[in-house]
C-alpha cells in the first residue's frame, strides 16, 4: 500500500495524542492528590491501594487486551478464512480472561496482600521456582524467541550463535502499531517505534497504576467509538457496501473468484473452515500464556476490590470479545468484498502476503470506504490500542523489577522512596527497550501475524504450574520448576520438528506454518499440565495457603506520604463471602467457555452449513447488539460507578477556581435511596 496520508499527520497523532495524555493524566493524578488524598506511596503507585471498582477494572482489562493485533489480526483472520476467523479470534482469547477470574478472586482469598505472582511462588516454592517463573513472567512480557544472525535460520538447535532475545507482547504492540502509521503516512518506522511509548512514559512515570487505569478507560472509550462508526458506515452509509444484504452479496462473488481453502464451497460464508478451527486452537492455546503468566491482569486482580474482582473479569472478558469479533466482522470481511472497487489501495491486485501478514487489511478496508478520513481513524484506533496495552505492560514489568529482582535479591525490605524511585527507573527503562526490540524484529523480518502464532509456545508452559499455585495445594516447587522447562523445550522442539518435517527445511516462512504452530502450542501447554499433574500426585505437597496470607504483607510507608484514605472491603475479611464469590467465578466462567468454544462453532462447523443471506444479517446483528452492549459496560457504568469520587473532584477545581464549593445538602439516613445521585447546589465560599 502507498501511504494515503502526509508524514505530518503520523507525527501529529503519536506525539499530539502522547503529549495529550501525558498532560492530562499528569493533571488528574495531581487533581487526585488535591482532592482525594491519594499521595504516591509506594501501595499506591503499585496497587492502587486494591480498591479499584468494577467498571473501571473492567475498562482496564479490555485496554490491557486491546493490543495492535487484536485489531490488525483479528481482521488478517477474515480476509483468510471469512466469518470463523473473527469468531475464533474473539472466542479463542475471550475464554483466559473468565477463566482467569477463578485465578483473581483466589488471590484475594490466600495472598490479598501480594504485589505480583511471583512473590506468591517465591513464598511457597522458593528461589529456585522464583527464578525459573521470573523467566517466564518477563518472557511473556518481553520475550521471544527469535534469529539474530539469520533471517532464514530459527533453530538455535542447529545455530550456536542464535540466542534468546527479549521481544513478544510489547514488540507485538509496537509492531503492529508502527507498521500502520508507515503504512498510512510513512513516517519512518523506527521513529514509530519510539515515539509511541513516549507520551505512555510520562504519564506512567509520575501516576503509577492508577494512572493507566484511568487512560485505559478513556482509550477503551474511543476505540469503541470508532468501532462503532465503522460498523455503521459499512452497514449503513456506505455507497460501496450498505447494507449486510450487499456485503453477502459481495462476500458470495469473491469466494467465487478467490475460493478459500479448506472452508466449505470456498466460502468466506461458513464456520466450516479447517484452517479457520486450528488458528481457533492456536489462538485458544496461546492465550492462556498471555493472560495467565502476563503479571499485567495479575495487577489489575490485586488492584481491584475482593468485590468488584470476579465481577470485574466476567464483563471485562465479554466486552472484550465485541472487539475482534465486531471489529473483524466489520472492516476485515470488508477487505474482501471491497478488493474489486476501484477505491480499494491495491486495486486491481490483491493486498499482497505480506501486508496481510503485517496487518494491513483493516488500513486498506478503512481507505477504501472513507479515504483520508478512514486512515486517521485507523491511525487513533491503533493508537489507542499500543498505547494503553504498553501502559499496561509498563507497569507490569516495572513491579516485577522492583518487587521480585530489587526488594527480592538487591535490597530486600526497601520501603517508600527507594521502592518508587527503582519503580521509576523501571519504567523509563523498559519504555526505551520497547522501541529497540521492536525494530530489531522488523530488522530481522518477523512480523505480527508470526508472533501472534509463536507466542503461546514461549509462555503457556508455566500457564497449568501458576494456575495450580494457587488453586492446589499438592503441587510442589519441583514439579512446578520441570513441567514449565519441559513444556518449553519440547514445545520448541515439536515445532521445529513438524516444520522441518513437512517442508525440509527450518526458515520463518516454514516454521510460521499453521501446523507447526498448531503442534509446538499444544505441546508446550499439555505437555506441562500432563508432567505436573502426574508428579504431583505421585509425589505430593501439603501447602498451607494461610502461609502466603499471612506472610505477605503490604508496604508500610504510607505514613512517609502525608497519609492515603485506603478503602476496606467488608468482603476482604469474610471468607464465607469469598469462598461465594469464588464458586461463581469457577460456575460462571467453565459455563461460559463451554458455550464460546464448544456449544456456539462446533455445530456449525461439523453441519458443513454455509451462511444464508438471512443468516448472515442476523450474525451481523448479533455483532453489533453485542459490541453496544459492550460499550455500555465499559464506557458508561464505569461514570456512573463512580459519580460521587467524580462529583467530589470537580467540586474542589470550582471551588480552587471561583471561591464556589459543591456541598451535599445533609440528607437523613432513612430518607437516602441507593442507587440514586444525591442532588447538589452551589454555595458561597469565602477563603
Amino acid at each position: 500500500m502507498k501511504p494515503v496520508l502526509d508524514q505530518a499527520y503520523g507525527y501529529g497523532i503519536v506525539l499530539g495524542f502522547g503529549a495529550f495524555f501525558a498532560i492530562v493524566m499528569t493533571s488528574i493524578t495531581m487533581a487526585q492528590k488535591r482532592y482525594h488524598n491519594e499521595f504516591q506511596s509506594s501501595e499506591m503507585y503499585m496497587t492502587a491501594h486494591r480498591s479499584v471498582k468494577t467498571g473501571l477494572v473492567a475498562s482496564a482489562v479490555v485496554s490491557s487486551w486491546t493490543w495492535a493485533a487484536t485489531l490488525l489480526q483479528s481482521s488478517t483472520v477474515a480476509y483468510k478464512y471469512g466469518v470463523s476467523g473473527p469468531f475464533w479470534y474473539a472466542s479463542g482469547a475471550t475464554i483466559q480472561v473468565l477463566l482467569f477470574a477463578i485465578l483473581a478472586i483466589e488471590l484475594k482469598r490466600k495472598a490479598p496482600n501480594a504485589h505480583t505472582m511471583l512473590e506468591i511462588v517465591n513464598v511457597r516454592y522458593g528461589r529456585p521456582a522464583h527464578i525459573t517463573f521470573l523467566f517466564f513472567g518477563l518472557a511473556t512480557n518481553s520475550m521471544y524467541l527469535a534469529p539474530l544472525s539469520s533471517p532464514s535460520y530459527c533453530s538455535f538447535l542447529t545455530n550456536p550463535e542464535i540466542f534468546l532475545r527479549p521481544v513478544v507482547v510489547t514488540a507485538m504492540l509496537l509492531l503492529g502499531g508502527s507498521a500502520v502509521v508507515n503504512t498510512l503516512t510513512g513516517m519512518d518506522t523506527i521513529a514509530a517505534c519510539f515515539l509511541l511509548p513516549l507520551g505512555v512514559i510520562v504519564y506512567t512515570l509520575f501516576g503509577g497504576l492508577k494512572a493507566t487505569f484511568l487512560t485505559d478507560y478513556v482509550h477503551t472509550t474511543v476505540i469503541f467509538i470508532i468501532i462503532l462508526s465503522f460498523v455503521f458506515t459499512v452497514y449503513g452509509s456506505s455507497n460501496a457496501i450498505g447494507s449486510p444484504m450487499k456485503m453477502y452479496d459481495l462476500l458470495v462473488t469473491a469466494s467465487k473468484a478467490h475460493p478459500v481453502p479448506d472452508n466449505a464451497e470456498g466460502s468466506y460464508l461458513t464456520m466450516d473452515s479447517l484452517q479457520g478451527l486450528i488458528f481457533g486452537i492456536i489462538n485458544i492455546v496461546g492465550n492462556f500464556g498471555t493472560v495467565f503468566v502476563d503479571n499485567a491482569y495479575w495487577q489489575r486482580a490485586i488492584a481491584a476490590r475482593p468485590s468488584s474482582t470476579v465481577k470485574a473479569y466476567l464483563v471485562g472478558g465479554l466486552a472484550w470479545f465485541a472487539i475482534p469479533f465486531t471489529l473483524a466482522t466489520t472492516m476485515g470481511i470488508a477487505g474482501v468484498a471491497l478488493e474489486s472497487d476501484m477505491s480499494f489501495p491495491s486495486y486491481p491486485e490483491r493486498l499482497s502476503p505480506d501486508d496481510v501478514s503485517a496487518g494491513l487489511v483493516v488500513p486498506a478496508a478503512a481507505v477504501a470506504l472513507l479515504g483520508s478520513s478512514g486512515a486517521i481513524a485507523v491511525l487513533v484506533l491503533v493508537f489507542m490500542a499500543v498505547t494503553s496495552a504498553a501502559s499496561a505492560e509498563l507497569i507490569a514489568v516495572s513491579s516485577i523489577f522492583t518487587y521480585d529482582i530489587y526488594r527480592t535479591y538487591i535490597k530486600p525490605g526497601a520501603l517508600g522512596k527507594e521502592v518508587i524511585k527503582y519503580a521509576h527507573f523501571s519504567v523509563i527503562g523498559f519504555g526505551i527497550l520497547m522501541g529497540v526490540l521492536a525494530v530489531i524484529l522488523r530488522a530481522i523480518g518477523i512480523d505480527l501475524g508470526y508472533m501472534y502464532l509463536l507466542m503461546g509456545i514461549i509462555s503457556s508452559p508455566a500457564v497449568v504450574p501458576i494456575a495450580y499455585t494457587l488453586t492446589w495445594s499438592k503441587q510442589s516447587g519441583a514439579a512446578a520448576i520441570f513441567a514449565s522447562l519441559f513444556g518449553l523445550v519440547s514445545g520448541i522442539a515439536v515445532w521445529l520438528g513438524v516444520a522441518k518435517s513437512l517442508t525440509g527445511e527450518i526458515t520463518l516462512a516454514s516454521t510460521g506454518g499453521n501446523y507447526p504452530m498448531l503442534a509446538g502450542n499444544l505441546v508446550a501447554l499439555l505437555g506441562s499440565g500432563l508432567v505436573t499433574t502426574i508428579w504431583s500426585l505421585v509425589l505430593p505437597e501439603n501447602f498451607d495457603f494461610n502461609i502466603t496470607k499471612t506472610r505477605l504483607q503490604q508496604l508500610n510507608d504510607d505514613e512517609a506520604e502525608g497519609g492515603n484514605v485506603v478503602y476496606q472491603d467488608p468482603i476482604d475479611h469474610d471468607e464465607g463471602l469469598l469462598k461465594k464469590a469464588s464458586r461463581f467465578a469457577f460456575m460462571s466462567s467453565v459455563v461460559l467457555t463451554i458455550v464460546l468454544v464448544i456449544i456456539w462453532p462446533l455445530p456449525m462447523f461439523f453441519s458443513h452449513y454455509v451462511f444464508s443471506k438471512e443468516f448472515f444479517t442476523f450474525w451481523v446483528a448479533v455483532s453489533m447488539i453485542w459490541a453496544i452492549c459492550s460499550t455500555v459496560a465499559v464506557a458508561i457504568y464505569p461514570i456512573v460507578e463512580s459519580r460521587e469520587s467524580i462529583v467530589e473532584v470537580l467540586s474542589g477545581i470550582i471551588w480552587d477556581l471561583t471561591g464556589k464549593r459543591i456541598v451535599k445538602p445533609p440528607t437523613p439516613a432513612a430518607e437516602k435511596t441507593p442507587g440514586l445521585v444525591e442532588a447538589v447546589d452551589i454555595q458561597e465560599t469565602k477563603f
